[in-house]
C-alpha cells in the first residue's frame, strides 16, 4: 500500500560548524551518561514513498565523518522499541555518523532534559520519539533558537508552529486502526448477532493511541454488529496486559466484562497481546478461537502466534526507519530540502494468508 509524502523546504536552521567544534569538548560533561552504541536488528529498514535527492558530492563525505545527532528513545518496553533505536544505532554507525542515545525511561520530563543537553552539546541534529503529542514547544523552540534542526519519528506532536521541527517520519496510526477494523468486517461479514469487542490502549496522550483508537472506530463506527464494551489502557507493556487479563478474569472467571461475554480483542500493540495471551494459558482460554485477537506492530513473537492459529490478524506497523533518518540528516547537513511528513509502508498479515513465506522479522 503507498502512502503520500508532502514534500516542504525545510528552513530556519543553520548549521554551526567551527565555533561550534570547541564548545562541544567543553559541553561533553553536560552528556557524559548518554551511551554512543552501534548495535544491530535486522538488516531490512523501512521504506518510503518520499522523493530523495542522491548526495554524492565531496562535501557530503566531509559532513557525514563529523555529524552528530543526539537521538532521545522513549524506552525499551518492547521488543519493537529495542529495534527502532538498534536501527537508529546501526544506520548511524554505517553511515559513519555519531549517536548520543538517551533512553527517557518512559518520561517526558527525561527526554526534555536530554534535548536541552543535547542543543548544549551543540550537536547537528536532535532526533526523539515523543512519548505524548503535547508539552514541546518550549524545548523546540530553544532548539531552534540554537540553530539544530529537530527530526520526529514514530510519534507524531501536538504544535501551533510547526516549524519547530524539520520532518516527522513514521507509520500512519489512523490508518493501522482502519485496517485492523476492515479486517474485521470482512472476517465477520456473514455474521447477524451483536460482537463484543474489548480494546487494549496504548499510552494515552500519544499520538500512536489516538490513531489506533480513531482509525478503528472511524470504520466501525456506522456497523452496529460491532460494540466496544471495553476500553483500557495497557501503556503499551506486555506487564500491564498481563495485569489487565488477570484482573478480568480473576473478577469474572472467563472472559467477560459485567456479565458480557468478549467475542474480540483489539490491542494496540504486539506486547500487550502477548500479555494477555501468557494469562490465557493459565486459564485454558484459547486465544484466535475462543477469542478473536487482533494485534498492531508485527512482532516475531506474536508472527508466531499468528502461524500457530493463537492471533486472527497482526498489522505490521516498522520500527526500521534509522537508515531513512539518517539520509534525511545528511541532507539536513548539506542544506538540501526534506520532505516534512514521510510515511512508512507497511503491510496486514491475517489468518487467511500464506504465512510460511514471512521473513524473520528482527523483533
Amino acid at each position: 500500500m503507498k502512502h503520500s509524502a508532502r514534500t516542504h523546504l525545510t528552513k530556519g536552521y543553520t548549521f554551526l560548524r567551527t565555533s561550534g567544534r570547541a564548545v562541544r569538548f567543553v559541553a561533553w560533561a553536560l552528556v557524559i551518561a548518554f551511551v554512543l552504541t552501534a548495535a544491530g536488528c535486522s538488516k531490512k529498514s523501512a521504506t518510503a514513498n518520499a522523493n530523495s535527492d542522491t548526495i554524492t558530492s565531496s562535501e557530503e563525505q566531509t559532513y557525514t565523518r563529523n555529524i552528530i545527532i543526539g537521538f532521545s528513545q522513549i524506552g525499551a518496553e518492547s521488543a519493537w522499541r529495542t529495534c527502532n533505536t538498534q536501527s537508529m544505532q546501526t544506520a548511524a554507525a554505517e553511515a559513519g555518523i555519531q549517536l548520543i542515545y538517551s533512553n527517557a525511561e518512559q518520561k517526558q520530563e527525561n527526554q526534555i532534559k536530554a534535548i536541552r543537553s543535547f542543543i548544549v552539546y551543540q550537536v547537528d541534529v536532535i532526533v526523539f520519539v515523543p512519548i505524548v503529542q503535547d508539552g514541546w514547544d518550549n524545548v523546540l523552540r530553544e532548539a531552534k533558537e540554537a540553530h539544530i534542526p529537530v527530526i520526529i519519528i514514530d510519534r507524531k506532536i501536538r504544535t501551533s508552529d510547526e516549524s519547530l521541527y524539520a520532518a516527522y517520519i513514521g507509520a500512519d496510526h489512523v490508518e493501522e486502526g482502519r485496517k485492523a477494523a476492515r479486517f474485521l468486517q470482512e472476517k465477520y461479514k456473514d455474521a447477524d448477532k451483536t460482537l463484543n469487542i474489548m480494546e487494549l490502549r496504548g499510552t494515552d496522550g500519544s499520538s500512536v493511541t489516538d490513531g489506533r483508537y480513531q482509525g478503528f472506530r472511524e470504520i466501525l463506527q456506522n456497523d452496529n454488529r460491532f460494540n466496544i464494551i471495553y476500553s483500557e489502557t495497557g501503556d503499551f507493556l506486555r506487564s500491564m496486559g498481563k495485569e489487565l487479563a488477570e484482573k478480568i478474569l480473576s473478577e469474572n472467571g472467563t472472559l467477560q466484562i459485567n456479565g458480557t461475554p468478549v467475542d474480540i480483542i483489539y490491542s494496540h500493540n504486539d506486547s500487550m497481546t502477548l500479555g494477555f495471551l501468557d494469562v490465557f494459558e493459565k486459564y485454558g482460554i484459547q486465544g484466535g478461537k475462543d477469542v478473536t485477537i487482533v494485534s498492531v506492530d508485527a512482532e516475531q513473537a506474536v508472527i508466531d502466534a499468528l502461524k500457530n492459529g493463537q492471533v486472527n490478524c497482526v498489522v505490521e506497523c516498522n520500527p526500521k526507519t534509522g537508515p531513512l533518518v539518517m539520509e534525511f540528516v545528511q541532507r539536513l547537513a548539506n542544506n538540501r530540502p526534506i520532505p516534512k511528513i514521510t510515511r512508512i509502508e507497511e503491510t496486514v498479515f491475517t489468518e487467511n494468508d500464506d504465512l510460511s513465506n514471512i521473513e524473520p522479522r528482527g523483533y
